[in-house]
């Protein structure tokens, strides 16, 4: 006699739905390598990007003969500039002072220690800097050689725009259209609204010197304001007064830039 033995699955225990174990361990180990080869690749680049090429230039400018400061892992000297200009700015100034210690601290430093023509850091970045006159020129001649470091913080792309970033036949033509303005003759027809601006500066302080026998003036606040006047007088034919909003929006801009170039920006960190 025959006995027969019936088996029923549920529709999830159906043996076509039923995977082998060792192929989803495979499958996951796969999964593994590939996530473990990519985690690898970036982490080479990264320290390519921010160790093994900044020492690799470092030697090669070394090399040819150049001085300048050690680099430091991805900051370079960033630190060590904002510092000095952070204590710079923090110290009164006598008028028989000399201005460039105060105004580029970190660059005075260098200069004087390694020479005028060395490098310094800015974050895996060198930075040669070039005081010979004559050399100066040879660079600003051209331009089309000699360009503007790029691949730095594309924050200051999109605040600081315009003749200061542009190159090549771009800067050629920004720099045929706003020649003529600094024209000899042109300028001349300026002094008439330079002077308006001077005089209410002035008048400004002579009203304060009547209410008091003598006083301190900062003068920073009004060349600021003085400077934006005359702006606005010779370029748009209003006062200061009228584009004052555009001008706290161009000062808060600056301070953003200044800000960005003194960060180090990390790809992706946005």
């Amino acid at each position: 006699m025959t006995h027969f033995i019936r088996i029923f699955f549920p529709s999830e225990m159906k043996p076509s739905n039923l995977e082998p174990v060792g192929k989803m361990e495979v499958s996951a180990l796969w999964c593994g390598i590939v996530v473990f080869a990519i985690l690898l690749r970036y982490a080479w680049r990264f320290l390519n990007w921010v160790w093994l090429k900044p020492k690799k230039i470092e030697k090669c400018l070394r090399d040819q003969g150049l001085k300048g400061s050690s680099y430091k892992f991805l900051f370079g000297d960033l630190k060590e500039m904002v510092s000095m200009l952070k204590d710079a700015k923090s110290k009164p100034i006598n008028l028989a002072d000399d201005i460039v210690p105060r105004v580029q601290p970190f660059d005075h430093k260098c200069v004087t220690t390694y020479g005028k023509i060395c490098f310094t850091w800015m974050g895996p970045r060198p930075m040669v800097h070039i005081s010979e006159p004559a050399m100066v020129r040879e660079v600003l001649a051209n331009n089309y050689q000699f360009q503007k470091p790029r691949g730095g913080n594309p924050l200051i792309k999109s605040l600081a725009t315009g003749l200061a970033d542009a190159e090549a036949d771009r800067w050629s033509k920004h720099r045929k259209i706003i020649n003529p303005a600094f024209h000899v003759e042109k300028l001349k027809h300026m002094v008439p609204a330079i002077y308006s601006s001077c005089a209410e500066m002035i008048n400004q302080w002579e009203e304060r010197i009547k209410k008091e026998t003598s006083c301190e003036v900062d003068v920073w606040p009004y060349l600021q304001t003085l400077s934006s006047d005359i702006i606005s007088r010779t370029a748009f034919g209003s006062s200061y007064k009228e584009g004052k909003r555009i001008f706290e929006l161009q000062r808060e801009l600056a301070e953003l830039v200044i800000q960005a170039v003194q960060s180090v920006y990390i790809p992706g960190s946005r």
